[in-house]
């Protein structure tokens, strides 16, 4: 089944770096679930400069898989990653998610049923595990979110969240190239706009394999920087709906 138009319902964006170990299983995992859904979908996988055997899988997984395109880029870091895949996609929806396993697929079938009364559908990380300072790190910026642009998104980062395509490019518009975390900016001009948001628990899971690419020094100067696009992004567009 087709989107209006003839584009595809749905374009998965799957950030993915050094995940050799578990990428395979993630996608035949979402592959799977889409399916049972009947959704007609793409799987845009961009492998971010990869240091493992992660290209390869996901070479022989595309090779299966026609609706997997696989691409292959000099790493750039997430955000700038999951920005090309929002830009690139062309699907009616839009639906990101990370290659580690951590979010699992067994709770996206509720964000789907209910799109048609939403524009932006979240499923906040319940019973998060991880390290201490990247929970902190997540309630300073949902703060930070509710003060700059209003609203109340409980997870204002969290990589499981499902948005039109066409009101993802008009935010997309407000969105720095180099954005180090553009799904928190995404979630603050949202509420700033006062779209429909729909919020639903997911439990976290832990990370089937690896550990998370940011050390405790590289994850402190990002939140920096992730506060200080936030704050010039809602002074440059304070007043606009």
């Amino acid at each position: 089944m087709e989107g209006r138009g003839g584009l595809n319902e749905l374009d998965v964006v799957m950030p993915v770096y050094d995940e050799e170990a578990v990428v395979g299983e993630v996608l035949r995992a979402w592959i799977a679930e889409l399916d049972r859904l009947a959704i007609d979908f793409r799987i845009l996988a961009y492998d971010d400069g990869s240091r493992d055997g992660t290209w390869e899988v996901l070479e022989r997984t595309a090779d299966e898989e026609p609706r997997l395109v696989a691409v292959r880029q000099a790493n750039r870091g997430h955000g700038p990653t999951v920005l090309r895949g929002y830009r690139e996609a062309s699907a009616e929806w839009v639906f990101q998610v990370d290659s580690d396993g951590e979010m699992p697929c067994a709770g996206f079938d509720e964000l789907w049923r209910r799109r048609h009364g939403y524009d932006l559908l979240l499923g906040w990380r319940r019973n998060r595990r991880g390290p201490a300072g990247r929970r902190l790190v997540t309630a300073v910026a949902r703060t930070a979110v509710r003060r700059l642009f209003g609203g109340d998104v409980r997870d204002v980062n969290v990589p499981f969240r499902l948005i039109r395509r066409e009101v993802l490019a008009r935010l997309l518009d407000d969105v720095p190239a180099s954005a180090f975390a553009p799904n928190v900016l995404l979630s603050g001009l949202a509420a700033r706009d006062g779209l429909p948001i729909y919020q639903t628990a997911v439990d976290d899971r832990e990370r089937p394999a690896g550990s998370g690419s940011l050390g405790a020094l590289r994850l402190a100067r990002g939140a920096a920087r992730s506060f200080a696009e936030l704050a010039a992004v809602a002074l440059r567009t304070r007043g606009r709906r």
